[in-house]
């Protein structure tokens, strides 16, 4: 599998799972009846089984009549389905809702969600009851990625780690023998100096050597580095050149950090915050860019679901561009009179009649096939070769994909006239 399909397979995993949190969220337990759990791939399933068989048994002491059936009926559930599987989860592990939620006038329905393969590892075993289901740690792990090498540094000590996605990760430290300002007696003023200086860049030179070590084995992978410290340090060591040439190319910025231990690489992040978010979005900024420029000068762009399913049948979208925030539903009719006619719909809509556009006829809603809209697209790009992106709604032109051109656009390899 290439780069880009397994980039797309994992968009399109992010997008579903992404689908079955917004859910999961819209339910509401009366009591401590929602139950989650996550199962880390070296976890042997039989003793899953085993701890949801002994929480069956506990829950008997639940003073609540309601709330224990409650519970015991999604532990039961939870055991069904685990019989699926066999020694272990599948890789990453998985994650198992079940619970009775509210839906109104005292009334309740039951819901059993499984989630395999999450983006990340599952890192340990987790059960949790409450009123709502726990879905904070997959909602991490769908959160924009990335691959950062971090340095803080002043004149006394510097750290060097990683950021990946949210975590920060100190790796290596390093202490200098850099003295004071102040020199000591018996030593002309000329020599202290030049010893300082010395001992500056001997410091500067270990530390660039730690960076060194950490990330260019890993440049292909870095999406840039960040600098902090106080001024001028930070300021000297990149204008020394004392990093690998490659991994100077890739500062992002250097940021006003007050302290130099472990907790300024946390210090950076947070300084850089701006920086990073602008990173995160920089390719779905410049294809917005590409987008409008030939949807203004051009004629190699298309929007709008109808003209954009037009051009991929035709084989003529190079890049289909998706907003993750496009919750909508495909309706497919065939008229009396063979015409296949599409009708896009909220997710949340029922299915009504269709009328043809071309001869007029009615075909009931029963007779509709309906399917998820970016499912739908997706398939259509995979058969024609087209690259699919989802574009993020926290920038203003990736906010007017979704609110001006229906959450659907796409780049043309030629110019169709549709």
């Amino acid at each position: 599998m290439s780069e880009q399909q397994e980039q797309e397979q994992s968009d399109k995993q992010k997008y579903e799972f992404r689908k079955v949190i917004e859910e999961l969220k819209g339910y509401q337990g009366s009591g401590t009846q929602l139950v989650s759990i996550y199962v880390p791939e070296d976890k042997q399933i039989s003793d899953v089984v085993a701890h949801v068989t002994q929480e069956h048994s506990e829950a008997s002491n639940i003073k609540s009549k309601d709330t224990r059936t409650a519970v015991q009926d999604a532990l039961t559930s939870i055991k069904d389905r685990l019989r699926y599987y066999d020694v272990r989860p599948p890789e990453n592990g998985l994650v198992v809702f079940s619970g009775a939620f509210d839906t109104g006038g005292g009334r309740t329905d039951m819901v059993t969600k499984v989630l395999e393969s999450p983006p990340d590892p599952i890192e340990s075993f987790r059960y949790h009851c409450d009123s709502e289901f726990l879905t904070e740690p997959l909602e991490h792990m769908l959160a924009d990625k990335g691959l950062f090498g971090l340095i803080v540094l002043d004149r006394r000590e510097a750290n060097v780690g990683w950021l990946k996605g949210k975590r920060v990760e100190p790796v290596k430290s390093a202490s200098s023998l850099v003295p004071g300002k102040q020199r000591k007696g018996g030593q002309s003023a000329q020599r202290f100096a030049r010893l300082r200086l010395e001992a500056i860049d001997n410091f500067y030179q270990e530390v660039a050597g730690m960076a060194n070590d950490l990330f260019v084995a890993d440049r292909h992978e870095l999406d840039g580095i960040l600098v902090g410290g106080p001024s001028p340090t930070k300021d000297e060591f990149l204008d020394g050149d004392y990093l690998h040439h490659e991994l100077q190319d890739m500062v992002l910025g250097k940021f006003d950090v007050a302290y130099t231990d472990e907790s300024g690489l946390y210090d950076l992040v947070d300084a850089a915050d701006d920086v990073l978010a602008e990173h995160e979005m920089l390719r779905d900024k410049e294809l917005m860019e590409d987008f409008f420029k030939q949807l203004h000068n051009g004629d190699k762009a298309t929007y709008g679901f109808d003209q954009t399913r037009q051009n991929l049948n035709m084989g003529a979208v190079e890049q289909l561009l998706i907003s993750e925030d496009l919750r909508k539903d495909v309706v497919a009719y065939t008229c009396e009179n063979g015409h296949d006619e599409y009708d896009l719909i909220n997710s949340s809509a029922g299915t009504d009649d269709h009328e043809c556009s071309r001869c007029g006829a009615t075909v009931d809603a029963e007779d509709g096939e309906r399917e998820d809209a970016i499912d739908h697209l997706m398939e259509l790009a995979d058969q024609r070769g087209t690259e699919t992106v989802f574009i993020s709604t926290d920038f203003e032109k990736g906010e007017q994909l979704l609110t001006a051109f229906g959450g659907v656009a796409g780049l043309l390899r030629y110019s169709t006239g549709v």
